[in-house]
């Protein structure tokens, strides 16, 4: 095991390929022991080919997205592999606006195995950490203070090794650790795989095109709103009471418009 802690990646904050991925969201998941082909498979990813580092992914994924279709999340997967503690492992990279890989995704991926991953949702204060192992989630976290998973304080000896506190500091007082480069490190502590800007730059990728998620079957919305005199509203609506509110709203608005009375009074006799 490696003895790298969060200032071995202070380079990412100088890095022009870290920038964009924390600029746009990305997901960085490594796997022991699965070849990239067979990970992509079970992403349910399109094969799309190959390319030739980062910068042509990052086209790829661009030239991908019609800029005026927001609602779109499907994404590009680029995966290659490295070598790491116990054997190989594929590192896949997702230019995804942190939508990350699904748990059952890495549920799979980790069956026998492990699989690491780390994600940013793009200049916004979420970032995410998990470690999955023979299949389920061991750890799992936002801020390392408030851990979860099957096994949630497996990590913590690892977690103060690269830099972070394992408490809340109040008062401002403790040690400053950059989160996203101790996150870095502790990966690497994990998969023995060290990531470089060269790294992620110079590699082949194997790419997939991962399918948007479908949407969920819905049978309730709740409204619970609070107002500024901490006066509560907490409702449920069936779904086809909204859908009935939603009908008769669209039939509103396409209704013609009628204007009652004359629109210019009459000329004078």
């Amino acid at each position: 095991m490696t003895s790298v802690t969060a200032a071995d990646y202070a380079w990412i904050r100088s890095s022009p390929v870290f920038r964009h991925a924390m600029d746009t969201g990305y997901t960085l998941t490594a796997v022991r022991g699965v070849a990239p082909e067979e990970v992509l498979r079970i992403m349910g990813a399109e094969p799309r080919g190959t390319c030739a580092g980062l910068e042509e992914l990052i086209e790829e994924q661009d030239e991908l997205l019609d800029p005026m279709d927001y609602w779109n999340e499907s994404f590009l997967a680029g995966a290659f592999t490295v070598p790491g503690a116990g054997g190989d492992w594929t590192l896949v990279m997702q230019f995804d606006s942190g939508t990350g890989m699904q748990p059952r995704f890495l549920e799979a991926l980790s069956v026998g195995g492990c699989a690491v991953v780390h994600s940013s949702n793009g200049g916004k204060p979420m970032d995410f950490f998990h470690w999955y192992a023979d299949g389920e989630c061991r750890t799992g976290f936002e801020s390392p203070w408030f851990r979860e998973g099957s096994s949630p304080d497996e990590l913590n000896p690892l977690l103060l090794e690269v830099g972070f506190e394992l408490t809340r500091d109040e008062d401002g007082t403790g040690v400053h650790v950059d989160a996203k480069a101790a996150v870095l490190a502790l990966a690497e502590r994990l998969t023995g795989v060290r990531v470089t800007e060269e790294l992620l730059r110079d590699a082949e990728y194997r790419l997939g095109l991962v399918p948007e998620e479908p949407a969920e079957e819905w049978t309730t919305v709740v409204v619970d709103i609070t107002d500024a005199r901490g006066e509560r509203f907490h409702r449920e609506f069936a779904r086809e009471d909204v859908e009935a509110a939603m009908e008769r709203a669209r039939a509103q608005t396409e209704a013609p418009m009628v204007i009652p009375g004359t629109l210019f009074p009459p000329p004078a006799p």
